[in-house]
């Protein structure tokens, strides 16, 4: 029995040993990119929304405030970040559009640039040059923007005088408001992707 006791007593001692060096040698969460659950996320309100809107596309905030209270209605929720920048587009059947811009989140210290650029095959002719202010739901890391999001542009509608469109990819929503000079006519299906730096190659 006496021996039993010590061989429990030492695989005790083992095992709370193990523990105090795995919790020694775990690494510290980088406080500028936390990671968040859905409850956790912190979201953007209306009102802030409107006013980093208007401040950022050089608009009226009943412009911007339409557009951005039609895409909480349609979406239900609160964003978690927002992309202010500008783009430039054209097309003559064969579609591209690059842009450049920073991402804001609460939880980040400073902005994080991300450029994107797409291409869509369909019946648009025109050229734009925009600025652009892109409502993003369901993102709770900044690395989380950079992937490939299909999108189809016929489905773009004006609000306030700003055209607004949607991007969905793996449960990351971006709900791009655009306002600018040019045209862009008709309908076409393609896809954005959103990168670290520029990239030529719109895919």
């Amino acid at each position: 029995m006496h021996r039993r006791q010590l061989i429990l007593s030492g695989l005790a001692a083992t095992a709370g040993a193990s523990g105090l060096s795995a919790c020694a040698t775990a690494p510290a969460a980088d406080p500028n990119y936390p990671i968040r659950s859905d409850q956790e996320a912190q979201a953007y309100s209306a009102d802030e929304l409107i006013a980093a809107g208007s401040r950022e596309l050089g608009i009226a905030a009943e412009a911007i405030g339409a557009a951005i209270e039609r895409i909480f209605a349609d979406q239900g929720d609160r964003p978690t970040a927002y992309i202010a920048g500008e783009e430039g587009s054209g097309a003559a059947g064969v579609g591209l559009r690059y842009g450049r811009g920073a991402l804001h989140m609460k939880d980040l210290s400073a902005s994080q640039e991300v450029f994107w650029q797409g291409i869509s095959i369909g019946w648009d002719v025109g050229g734009n040059a925009s600025r652009v202010f892109t409502l993003v739901y369901g993102l709770y890391h900044p690395d989380m923007i950079y992937r490939r999001y299909p999108g189809v542009e016929g489905s773009a509608y004006l609000v306030g005088g700003v055209g607004v469109n949607y991007q969905r990819a793996d449960g990351i929503v971006l709900a791009p408001i655009r306002t600018g000079v040019g045209l862009r006519l008709g309908a076409n299906v393609g896809t954005m992707a959103y990168s670290r730096q520029r990239n030529l190659l719109p895919f």
